[in-house]
This record gives C-alpha cells, sequence and structure tokens, in this order.
C-alpha cells in the first residue's frame, strides 16, 4: 500500500532537451546570417509537366459535389 506521505518523486529529465544543438545544426554557423533559409534543404528541382487527368478529375468531382449539395438544398426547401 502506498503511504500520500511519500515526497513526490521528481520529474523525469528531458532527453531531449539539448537536441537543438547538437552537433552543428544548432549552432551559428550553420544558420548564422541567412535568415532562416534551410542550409540542408535540397538544391532546386523543375517542375514537371501539369497532369491533366489529374486536374480534370478533381475539377469535375467539384462540379459535381455542388450538383449534389444544390440537389440537397432543393429537397429541402432551402432554395425557394
Amino acid at each position: 500500500m502506498t503511504s500520500h506521505t511519500d515526497a513526490p518523486a521528481a520529474a523525469p529529465a528531458d532527453p531531449h532537451a539539448s537536441d537543438a544543438m547538437t552537433g552543428p545544426h544548432g549552432s551559428t554557423d550553420d544558420h548564422g546570417g541567412d535568415h532562416g533559409h534551410d542550409d540542408h534543404a535540397h538544391g532546386v528541382e523543375e517542375l514537371g509537366r501539369i497532369d491533366l487527368p489529374a486536374w480534370g478529375a478533381g475539377v469535375l468531382g467539384v462540379i459535381l459535389g455542388l450538383v449534389v449539395v444544390g440537389a440537397i438544398a432543393i429537397a429541402s426547401g432551402a432554395l425557394r
């Protein structure tokens, strides 16, 4: 049985407290004067072609969704 008069246990130490400063990533040598730019980002990649079938399916889905909303609104009497 546990006694209620025992002193509370100390809070466990945060194992990730120093992660931001581990290695050169957290130092000013890494992110010093470049105003928040990520030095570890990948190089610029060119965008691919526009996927017309995918965009068409998305637009069709939006249109069909609006048709359904309109049908529900008419059936419920919201549009008179």
